[in-house]
């Protein structure tokens, strides 16, 4: 397979449509009174998801690009501190810029400058291409996880 090819793979698995929901499905509609909500026997609300969703994209996104990069600590800076949304426009404003990271990742998967193979200069050896599909893998992991809060609390739209 070339590089040619992988690129698009690439891109269509970021967004990963095709065998599960995607991002945009799992967050949209989640009423408010409910994303700060923990099911019963759950550690996490639909905020607390989403939050990390974010966090971990962005710094898998910063691994990649930048030079001065410092891994955030574990587990404290990959989880927001409270199980609700801070404000009223918090969910909105985490939704937008997980989707701005995202759209980045695409861009750098598509990016021919950039040969997949090579190994990020900041890190240990790990490839831009483990990266892309780290942050695939964690994605749908964490979106199914959020799928299955909101079955718990009641707030998924009827099949």
């Amino acid at each position: 397979m070339s590089d040619e090819t992988l690129r698009p793979y690439l891109v269509r698995l970021l967004g990963w449509r095709d065998a599960h929901v995607d991002f945009a499905a799992a967050v949209h509609g989640i009423p408010h009174a409910l994303r700060g909500s923990r099911p019963s026997g759950l550690p996490y609300s639909p905020w607390e998801l989403l939050e990390h969703l974010r966090f971990t994209q962005r710094d898998i996104l910063d691994f990649c690009r930048n030079p001065s990069y410092i891994e955030p600590g574990w587990p404290a800076e990959y989880w927001p501190a409270s199980a609700e949304p801070p404000t009223p426009e918090a969910w909105d404003a985490a939704v937008a810029r997980f989707n701005e990271d995202l759209e980045a990742l695409k861009r750098l998967a598509e990016d021919t400058t950039i040969d997949l193979f090579d190994a990020v200069p900041q890190g240990t050896g790990q490839t831009y291409l483990r990266e892309l599909l780290l942050v695939a893998d964690h994605n749908a992991y964490h979106v199914g996880e959020l799928v299955a809060v909101r079955r718990l609390l009641n707030a998924w739209p009827s099949d």
